[in-house]
């Protein structure tokens, strides 16, 4: 139950109402940035909302069970705070939203409707529909661990225990050439076999794209030119001089994990387990059924 403050709940009483929705957004990279839907700049708590954002809201979809209650805002591309480049470069992705109902006439009079994040973003030509949906969300995302042959840690976190600011496993780079949307030619990773930063991260320290990371797809050298293949390419693009660090990978397989890295000891993975081919065995007269490890 929400409670209206007595100023509030008298303007309500009224009838006749001036009232607007409100959206507060923070952003994972710290920026906050406020929107309304009313045709003049409204300000509260240390937040200018502005109309210029041209966002629009649908009916806010509520349900009595645990299901993911959601709300759409509607904006346009043109706006300079919502650009088409940011949605695609993942800056909107799971931002913190705040819903207020206040009355335009008098800030001080508004109520904190709902929180939640940017769930799904659709794009058109000349638009966007972001879906802000309840904090109910979290409610439907897996924890805990998966029991897999391959290692489940990420490569250089607490439970992995690899320290990636070793400069065996990290190195700055620069683009010589690009030779595709998401291939390029670089310099300064002599001495690293093909392979070694398969699977890594690329993290641009200049160009378009400074301050963004990438995932390494391929790692392949030929004679003393190294060539880099990402997983996607990047939104902002790249270009010759772009300066990077690039970070080693790892394919997550125990033997990667004991040759590359020396850390059996840290293996997050179940390498014994059976896995699927175990249920598609059927008995031959060959022998390889006395309970050891295939």
């Amino acid at each position: 139950m929400k409670t209206l403050s007595p100023a509030l709940q008298a303007h309500l009483i009224e009838g006749t109402t001036t009232l607007a929705w409100c959206w507060r957004i923070s952003r994972a990279d710290g920026v906050t940035l406020g929107f309304t839907d009313h045709d003049r700049t409204l300000s509260f708590d240390g937040t200018q909302f502005e109309p210029e954002s041209g966002l629009t809201a649908s009916e806010v979809r509520f349900g009595s069970d645990l299901s993911v209650d959601a709300q759409d805002a509607t904006g346009v591309l043109t706006s300079e705070r919502i650009t088409e480049t940011d949605i695609l470069d993942g800056r909107w992705d799971n931002a913190e939203v705040e819903v207020w109902r206040v009355n335009w006439a008098d800030t001080g009079q508004r109520l904190l409707m709902r929180r939640g994040a940017i769930g799904q973003i659709r794009r058109g030509r000349l638009a966007f529909v972001a879906e802000v949906r309840s904090l109910a969300h979290v409610l439907g995302q897996t924890v805990g661990r998966t029991f897999q042959a391959t290692c489940d840690a990420a490569l250089g976190d607490a439970r992995c225990g690899v320290d990636l600011e070793d400069p065996a496993f990290k190195r700055a780079g620069a683009v010589i050439d690009l030779l595709r949307e998401r291939a390029f030619t670089a310099s300064g990773l002599d001495g690293f076999a093909s392979g070694w930063f398969t699977f890594g991260t690329v993290e641009w320290t200049s160009g378009a794209s400074a301050g963004r990371r990438a995932e390494v797809l391929g790692h392949d050298v030929a004679g003393s030119v190294a060539t880099i293949t990402l997983l996607e390419a990047p939104v902002r693009g790249i270009a010759a001089g772009d300066a990077f660090i690039i970070r080693a990978g790892c394919d997550k397989r125990i033997e990667t994990c004991s040759a590359k890295f020396a850390n059996t000891v840290n293996f997050r993975g179940f390498p014994h387990i059976p896995g699927q081919d175990t249920v598609l065995r059927y008995a031959t007269r060959d022998g390889g059924h006395d309970g050891g490890v295939l």
